[in-house]
């Protein structure tokens, strides 16, 4: 498995990052940084492209549940694409789901449109 790279690139309005690697601990510093960057990009959404990810384990679900809390105080809506349909299963099942969009692909992620 790959270290965890993250990036971060505006299209549409919305800032779009680019995850690749494993989510786990490591990944702490690179995605605050990136997110921390995202939230400071204008006012629209902000989405988590997972399509490169590895593998997530519990304390990069923990990681993603402190990014949206951050996004969530200062009104910014977030959304994911690239699960695999196991990743689907578990943000369903930990409900992280229930507090952003989850999408097939950056096209529906950008307009918001479940597909």
């Amino acid at each position: 498995m790959n270290e965890f790279e993250a990036w971060l690139r505006m299209e549409g309005g919305a800032a779009v990052i680019d995850l690749s690697g494993l989510l786990d601990r490591s990944a702490e510093a690179a995605l605050g940084e990136v997110f921390g960057r995202a939230l400071a990009a204008g006012s629209g959404p902000i989405l988590l492209n997972f399509t490169a990810v590895d593998y997530i384990n519990s304390t990069g679900i923990a990681l993603i549940v402190g990014a949206l809390a951050r996004a969530r105080t200062i009104g910014r809506t977030v959304r994911a694409f690239g699960l695999s349909e196991h990743y689907r299963e578990i943000f369903t099942i930990t409900r992280l789901a229930d507090f952003m969009g989850i999408f097939d692909d950056e096209t529906a992620a950008v307009g918001g449109t479940a597909t």
